[in-house]
């Protein structure tokens, strides 16, 4: 018997019993002592309010009127989880490894049939970034950034975070308010408000080694962030306005804090603004080279000198 139909079948036992010891399901379902304590343990970790009686002829029992009810999934319902497993391939998502049990879970869950649809799906449906040679769901190859999950851990205690980032020549420090962890081109960024400089700044997952909390004595208050946050946002240095081609190309792909505004009904034009640090090169050459991708479907309001001289250099490589 599978690790899962064991776990399943093990929950109807318990819930039919008013007592039941380690001993009667070592019995029952061919297992070890410590196999017997790991599953209980899990099912309680599930959820499951289970009371432990100490003593020699201890035991457990569920709590009484707490039984949990049987989860039942639509037909509609499993294939949408299972599609939303197949969608997360190579995304380097947090957690992945919990996919796996998830996916086994899921599958415990359902009849024959409906698993025979659930392969049929795996075998015709692809997604952006999965190999067609291999599209198995619970192939675990795109695992993230070790760094990444310590990160989240930490995040949900504090988001006032001291991150040691290994850059080309040297390893730094930075304090950061935290705004956003985002997914972009493949990689995770950290968007953080930097409270030593008191300005935003964007961190890659992939250069992290470090995170902690940062300490409370030097921490400016949330309130404080945010009203120097609003200051510098109001400071926008770069205005295009778009045409249709431009549009269609932003629709595609834009960094993740760029948005635009449409002049007209039928949302054929439309002004972008932003700010761009042209003191931090990776965000210069980022803007360059996305400026390059929208087209000539565009016109420059207001542009930086560092970014249009950038332009201009990257352009004379194609048209000398």
């Amino acid at each position: 018997m599978k690790k899962v139909e064991r776990i399943n079948t093990m929950m109807r036992y318990i819930n039919n019993r008013s007592r039941f010891t380690i001993s009667e399901i070592m019995r029952e379902f061919h297992v070890s002592r410590s196999t017997a304590i790991r599953d209980i343990r899990e099912i309680e970790a599930m959820g499951m309010p289970l009371v432990s009686e100490v003593g020699r002829d201890g035991g457990y029992f569920v709590m009484h009127n707490s039984v949990l009810p049987v989860v039942r999934f639509t037909d509609h319902e499993v294939k949408a989880l299972f599609v939303a497993f197949m969608a997360t391939r190579n995304q380097q998502l947090p957690y992945l490894k919990s996919r796996q049990s998830l996916a086994e879970k899921l599958l415990g869950l359902i009849s024959e049939n409906q698993q025979e649809d659930l392969v049929f799906l795996n075998q015709i449906l692809l997604f952006e970034g999965t190999n067609p040679h291999n599209p198995d769901l619970l192939e675990l190859s795109d695992l993230p950034h070790p760094m990444l999950e310590n990160l989240i851990q930490v995040i949900l205690l504090d988001r006032y975070l001291l991150i040691t980032i290994k850059e080309e020549h040297a390893i730094k420090s930075y304090p950061i308010y935290l705004l956003h962890l985002y997914h972009e081109k493949s990689f995770w960024l950290i968007e953080g408000f930097d409270l030593k400089e008191e300005k935003r700044g964007i961190f890659p997952v992939d250069h992290l080694i470090d995170v902690k909390p940062y300490p409370t004595k030097k921490r400016l208050s949330k309130k404080k962030v945010l009203e120097k946050l609003s200051k510098q946002d109001e400071e926008v240095n770069l205005v295009l306005e778009l045409g249709p081609k431009a549009i269609a190309q932003f629709r595609k792909y834009h960094p993740f804090k760029v948005s635009i505004s449409y002049t007209n009904p039928f949302q054929t034009t439309a002004i972008l603004k932003t700010f761009i640090n042209v003191h931090m090169p990776e965000e210069l050459i980022e803007i360059t080279d996305w400026l390059l991708f929208l087209g000539k479907d565009m016109k420059f309001r207001e542009v930086p000198k560092e970014v249009l001289k950038d332009l201009q250099e990257r352009l004379s490589l194609y048209c000398p």
